[in-house]
């Protein structure tokens, strides 16, 4: 029987410095092209999408250059108000993305009847701050830290702790997404302080949705197995 309280693997995360790159970076390792997504305001970023077998999918997501953001219907800063999501504007992060795109990042979605919102109240030192957000006609909320970095706990996250996120519309994007063949096979990390961080993950009721293991060479990441057309590739 499903645990209850067990969250679902919703987005993996690849991060780079413009969606051309990422574009052609996931081109390159999985075999099939990305489709369009869009415009993040509030963050100032925009994304294009891979659907993934089971109600999943991968973003691929950048900085936005383009000032021209719907907001009010004027021209806008480039820049947001706040820090972006997914540290991408820690200047480890800019660092990382000179030597090419990669897997940063993934997200969990809580399932109803649990509301983030209510959770992340009872919680707010395991839970960052949720945020509502749209794009379109999709609307959601999700955690944010205040400084835009990803998910921590004790200290530590690097993208291994998910960022948690709740539908407020109905269908789902990966409902919208082309079919392609792909199938998220394994998502595995790695993290120098492994025990701490699985046990935020086992607290989330997430820790089946990712392998995680001790990086003995002190080296944080994600790794991703995904099943293509043309066999199983790996996405890191």
């Amino acid at each position: 029987m499903k645990n209850a309280s067990a969250l679902e693997l919703d987005h993996l995360v690849v991060a780079a410095r413009t969606l051309e790159e990422g574009a052609r970076f996931i081109a390159d390792t999985l075999g099939v092209e990305p489709v369009p997504g869009g415009k993040h305001a509030a963050m100032g970023t925009h994304n294009q999408l891979l659907g993934l077998w089971g109600g999943a999918y991968l973003e691929i997501i950048a900085i936005d250059p383009d000032p021209q953001r719907e907001r009010t219907g004027a021209a806008d800063s480039a820049s947001p108000a706040r820090a972006r999501w997914f540290a991408l504007d820690d200047p480890a992060t800019h660092a990382r993305l000179e030597h090419g795109p990669y897997l940063a990042h993934w997200v969990a979605r809580v399932p109803r009847p649990k509301d983030l919102g209510r959770w992340q109240t009872q919680y707010p030192a395991r839970i960052p701050s949720v945020m509502p957000m749209a794009r379109g006609d999709l609307t959601w909320r999700l955690t944010v830290p205040a400084d835009g970095g990803f998910p921590a706990w004790q200290g530590d996250g690097d993208g291994i702790v998910p960022t948690l996120i709740q539908w407020d519309t109905v269908a789902h994007p990966s409902a919208r997404l082309p079919e392609n063949g792909l199938a998220l096979k394994t998502l595995k990390a790695r993290h120098p302080r492994a025990d701490a961080l699985r046990a935020q993950l086992e607290w989330l009721g997430a820790a089946h949705l990712v392998e995680l293991e001790a990086a003995e060479d002190g080296q944080a990441g994600l790794t991703a197995e995904i099943e293509t057309p043309a066999g199983v590739r790996t996405l890191a």
